[in-house]
């Protein structure tokens, strides 16, 4: 390639860059949304030598609040954190708290001490030792959850944040055009969907939708008319969707997936003929021109995620791409839906 066309490539990339627009902390916030809804719940550790107060803490402690163990004396829980990691400890011991500081690792857990007094030298010496948070014994309840709630909070961005480091160099969350979900974010995330709605038994439905007849755009607009209204397509999907809950993801060319986490059959049916109607009723600004485009939608919809399954997502992904391709050969500009029962596929 000639230097001057390596230029104008250039600045191509920039104008489109240019273009875009500054969404890049709404993005963020959304991509983290979706990590923190399908991660399982922290690991804890309950290191309480008091049994009254360890049943206490336990019965206190709902089962998607924390997915905890709990050891009766210091050397059984060092013995147990050294096995493996645990983000959050809630202990009444300053002995735990001075051996799990004074551990060399790349990763140190919230630690919340539970004094035999709310006093303030008692609160003070758990800190002194190392702990992050304080609370006496006899606190009320919704303190105890409040207190609880924050450690939570802490190790699921904590854990984000690790996610999002490891992860950063092999994949692009954001697809650089449209601004929603790449495809490899989508191949990522759908499955911890799965998995996140099988583990607690909830509804999942997934929308596949693709621009109709969109070569022929391409061919009257030319490929920078046609990047405008995969741009305005993109935004105006995500506009539709529950904020910081559903999530789009383009997954091709002109292709886009849209997962809708706690949705059964029916609304999910509703939400895919918004979707559409949205897209058919309202004309793309292209260049001056106002431009009249349609999309085809399938849906695969699940009441029920079954527990203990691991070809669900891919199977969902088949489902609806069977009833996308049947809305396409119908006439497009429809929606096709399938309701998947949660029997094994």
């Amino acid at each position: 390639m000639r230097a001057g066309g390596q230029t104008t490539v250039i600045q191509r990339v920039l104008e489109r860059r240019a273009q875009q627009p500054p969404t890049i902390q709404e993005d963020t916030s959304s991509t983290i949304a979706v990590m923190l809804r399908c991660l399982p719940p922290p690991r804890a550790l309950l290191a309480i030598g008091d049994a009254i107060l360890r049943s206490q803490i336990q019965s206190r402690i709902a089962p998607d609040m924390f997915d905890f163990e709990a050891a009766a004396d210091d050397a059984k829980a060092l013995h147990l954190f050294a096995a493996e990691f645990r983000p959050v400890v809630l202990t009444d011991s300053l002995e735990v708290i001075r051996g799990l500081r004074s551990r060399q690792s790349e990763r140190v857990p919230f630690i919340v001490y539970i004094s035999e007094l709310d006093e303030g030298h008692e609160r003070e010496a758990g800190l002194t030792a190392g702990a992050d948070d304080c609370i006496g014994r006899r606190s009320p309840e919704s303190e105890l959850r409040a207190r609880v709630g924050a450690a939570r909070r802490i190790a699921e961005l904590e854990a984000v944040l690790r996610i999002a480091l490891i992860e950063n160099r092999k994949l692009s969350t954001t697809d650089d055009l449209t601004r929603v979900a790449s495809r490899r974010f989508f191949s990522k995330h759908f499955p911890r969907e799965v998995e996140r709605a099988a583990r607690y038994g909830r509804a999942l439905s997934l929308i596949l939708c693709d621009i109709d007849f969109f070569k022929n755009v391409n061919d009257t607009l030319g490929h920078a008319g046609g990047d405008q209204v995969l741009m305005q397509f993109g935004a105006r999907i995500q506009q539709m969707l529950r904020r910081n809950v559903d999530w789009v993801a383009r997954i091709g060319g002109e292709e886009f997936a849209i997962v809708l986490p706690e949705t059964g059959y029916q609304p999910a049916l509703v939400a895919a003929r918004a979707l559409r109607s949205g897209i058919a009723n309202k004309s793309f600004s292209v260049q001056g021109q106002e431009v009249k485009v349609t999309a085809s939608f399938g849906l695969c919809g699940l009441d029920h995620v079954p527990a203990g399954e691991r070809k669900i997502p891919e199977h969902m992904l088949k489902v609806a791409d069977a009833a996308l391709y049947r809305s396409k050969h119908a006439g497009r500009n429809r929606v096709t839906a399938t309701m998947l029962t949660d029997e094994a596929p």
